[in-house]
């Protein structure tokens, strides 16, 4: 397809997309109930962690997460008792379990406990020269399991690209706390990372739509992958190419 083409194709599906009326079968919906920002990121987080399987599966586990912290995340991460976790052993998606569970309350707890934001848990590991945000998903994954009792099991909920993964989930996350424009999806609720260092979110819909295209030609599906994509989309918009997440996720999501 002709660039100018595929810039049009591109911009009138962002325009299809990146509208309200796509939060509501979104896992986006979870963060989008709470209006503090530690709930947002906390649900946020955890949403984007979530966030494999079918959408409405996701929406559900994550609302029985809010449900189980009384409706209020971060005060009840900040104001719990040891004999409030007992509620959490019945949580589980899919591999996720008890023990992932209750290992990132208690992250959240340690966080919180020095620093109002979550931004800053990605931010410190990253430089306003850095070209993408690669720098801040290995620091943060670093800082997230560096407390004494992180269980290994929960490693492989929490994706890295010292491991090479595409890191898909945290994409995501950072495109909701870091990307601000007039549709109300995303948050821009994060100020230290700019746009134009995020990652597009590779997940299986964007993937097939991104080689129909011609914006993938590596095999493998990897970290190299991720940066490849997102490489081939500043063509289109240097300050702001996650933005595509939308055309992709979407035109893949519906044919």
């Amino acid at each position: 397809m002709h660039r100018d083409h595929l810039y049009d194709l591109l911009e009138a599906q962002v325009a299809l997309y990146n509208q309200p009326a796509f939060i509501e079968n979104d896992p986006i919906s979870i963060p989008h109930q709470f209006s503090k920002q530690q709930d947002i990121e906390m649900m946020g987080f955890w949403a984007s962690m979530l966030a494999w399987g079918l959408r409405k599966t996701i929406i559900n586990k994550c609302q029985q997460l809010v449900d189980l912290m009384d409706g209020a995340p971060h005060q009840f991460i900040m104001e719990h008792e040891e004999k409030d976790l007992k509620r959490f052993e019945v949580f589980k998606h899919r591999t996720f379990n008890a023990t992932d569970t209750l290992y990132f309350i208690h992250f959240f707890k340690h966080h919180y406990a020095q620093s109002d934001s979550l931004e800053t848990a990605f931010s410190r590991h990253l430089s306003p020269t850095d070209v993408h945000i690669g720098p801040a998903l290995i620091g943060f994954h670093d800082y997230f399991f560096s407390l004494e009792d992180a269980p290994h099991r929960t490693r492989k909920h929490v994706a890295t690209p010292s491991r090479k993964s595409t890191c898909k989930r945290l994409c995501m996350f950072l495109r909701w706390m870091v990307r601000q424009d007039d549709s109300g999806v995303d948050f821009g609720i994060w100020q230290t990372i700019r746009p134009s260092q995020l990652l597009c979110p590779l997940d299986v819909h964007v993937e097939r739509v991104g080689r129909k295209l011609g914006l993938i030609e590596r095999k493998q599906r990897d970290w190299r992958t991720t940066l490849e994509l997102t490489e081939n989309l500043r063509v289109f918009d240097r300050d702001d190419p996650v933005k595509y997440d939308y055309a992709l996720f979407g035109m893949g999501v519906n044919r």
